[in-house]
């Protein structure tokens, strides 16, 4: 018979037990721990945990445990249970209960069912114990089943244990009333931690998705940028990781723990959320005089409108006495050089190359070598203020106060982000997120911030938004460059005080571009 001081001391566990499981954050490792305690605490040989499904129609094996049969499915065993274990059907066929199941029916009803001997008791179907037992040469005798029941009252799951121990001779012997009352204790505290975790998990999930609502939304505006939104946080994952696991100089202290990665990576998912607030035109700009349109098609009618003038003038001049052949000769000369000026300015436009002071000073010439008479019968300059402005840009596509406006992203990422009254596990996000355009030596922007002011994990973000906008593919205005090239770049950036130089050489002697190119990169890139 069980003596006080035993009783207390199981009380003691259940207690400790209670403790443990909510502080473990691992759904799988969170069940396994349930089972093992429960085997503990009851002196159990075996234990099985199922859950609910989802549609409320089956049990599914999620944790078995035998000690004397060394059998472990689930949780930390690497053996997964799927395959295994065919889930138990809480409703047959004809939609009536399957109460002829021991586990079926606790979840149903929600009642425990303390069973001395299975091959004994009347009213449960267990010949699949049976079958198992002939098997393995097992001898499944005390069964205790127990639903688990959330803060809510509803089953999410059912714990049965078999075979109690007798602590003494070590046989098998009963389950007694004080188990069944220490298993439906720690069973219900079990079934609230679990549904707790859960609930973390699905608001997490719930969260995340919000996230990816507002990378939908830049994706929706401009499938360029979206395509950074997802690759960035991947290859910022990649280097931290290749940090954490450095060893020596610098980074040799750098660790990550769950919760620091959990918070990198939703920085890093929010990274460009400003974003939201960039016109279009601006972040799709793919030549120098698209807004909504390509203003070149403009141009290219004025040329148009410009050779008609000077056919209608080779006319006139005959008709004022001018040889044929000379007004013929200096017509063709005309629009000879008028087609060569068109062909400068719609290179011009492309933006693909960088502009010399030559090239600059052809569109200039253009610009006043032509006038127009457009709509309204005015004689105007062939080219707007605004058109010279963006087709004398030296590279690029994008204007001062364009780049500006694209600039301004960041400053709008930063606002939005310290809105959010984040939980103490993410308290850095806005941090993390809104320092990717600094530079260690203090160039960058929005807050001129310098190499010592900034975290790891920003100046971690830092290159992985760079490399990525470098080797992009789906960018209107550039091919993605070549894997050397872009190594060659990130090398002048360290050298210059752009980038952390610690973190370039983690991200280079670890390899981290490599991985990153063989997932993202297209295979002509890929030339190193």
């Amino acid at each position: 018979m069980e003596t006080l001081d035993d009783l207390f001391r199981r009380l003691d566990q259940l207690n400790d037990i209670g403790a443990s499981l909510s502080s473990e954050r691992n759904i799988s490792l969170l069940l396994e721990k349930i089972v093992i305690a429960a085997k503990q605490i009851t002196r159990a040989d075996g234990g099985t945990l199922y859950l609910l499904s989802d549609d409320r129609r089956h049990l599914h094996f999620e944790i078995v445990r035998t000690n004397s049969l060394c059998l472990a499915f689930g949780g930390a065993s690497g053996m997964p249970t799927s395959g295994k274990f065919p889930d138990l059907p809480l409703y047959r066929d004809d939609g009536t209960a399957n109460n002829g199941m021991v586990a079926a029916y606790a979840a149903i009803t929600g009642n425990t069912v303390n069973i001395a001997d299975a091959y004994q008791a009347d009213g449960f179907d267990f010949s699949g114990t049976r079958q198992f037992d002939a098997g393995t040469g097992y001898r499944s005798q005390s069964f205790l089943t127990v639903p688990m029941k959330d803060h809510e009252g509803e089953i999410i799951g059912v714990l049965q244990l078999i075979n109690a121990l007798n602590p003494t001779t070590g046989g098998v012997t009963e389950f007694s009333p004080a188990d069944q009352r220490l298993a439906e204790s720690l069973a219900s505290q079990a079934a609230i931690a679990l549904s707790n975790r859960q609930l973390v998990q699905q608001l997490e999930a719930l969260f995340e998705s919000f996230i990816k609502l507002i990378n939908l939304a830049i994706d929706e505006k401009s499938p360029y940028t979206g395509g950074h939104c997802q690759r960035v946080p991947e290859l910022t994952m990649m280097l931290a990781e290749a940090a954490a696991a450095t060893r020596e100089g610098p980074l040799a202290d750098f660790r990550l723990t769950d919760k620091d990665r959990y918070e990198l990576r939703i920085a890093a998912l929010l990274h460009d959320c400003g974003k939201v607030t960039t016109p279009v035109h601006v972040v799709d700009k793919a030549t120098k005089l698209q807004t909504i349109y390509d203003r070149i098609h403009l141009i290219d009618t004025r040329f148009e409108v410009v050779r008609r003038d000077a056919e209608v003038r080779q006319w006139k001049n005959v008709a004022g006495g001018m040889a044929p052949g000379d007004a013929e000769r200096d017509y063709r000369a005309f629009c000879e050089k008028l087609l060569a000026d068109r062909d400068i300015l719609r290179r011009a436009n492309i933006g693909s190359e960088k502009m010399s002071d030559e090239d600059i000073a052809h569109v200039r010439r253009i610009a006043t070598d032509y006038r127009w008479r457009n709509a309204d019968g005015a004689d105007v300059p062939f080219l707007s203020a605004d058109e010279l402005e963006n087709l004398s840009i030296r590279a690029g596509t994008l204007t001062r106060a364009e780049r500006d406006i694209i600039n301004h992203h960041i400053v709008a990422t930063i606002r939005m982000l310290e809105q959010l009254p984040w939980p103490r596990h993410l308290r850095n996000v806005p941090e993390y997120a809104g320092g990717h355009h600094e530079r260690m030596d203090g160039k960058g922007y929005p807050k001129g911030l310098k190499r010592e002011d900034m975290s790891w994990q920003a100046r971690i973000m830092g290159i992985a938004d760079i490399f990525e906008a470098l080797t992009a593919k789906d960018r209107p205005y550039k091919d993605g460059k070549q894997l050397s090239d872009a190594l060659a770049i990130l090398n002048r950036f360290s050298q210059n005080g752009h980038i952390d130089p610690d973190l370039h050489a983690v991200f280079v002697e670890g390899e981290v571009f490599r991985r990153y190119a063989e997932r993202f990169l297209e295979g002509r890139q890929i030339d190193c």
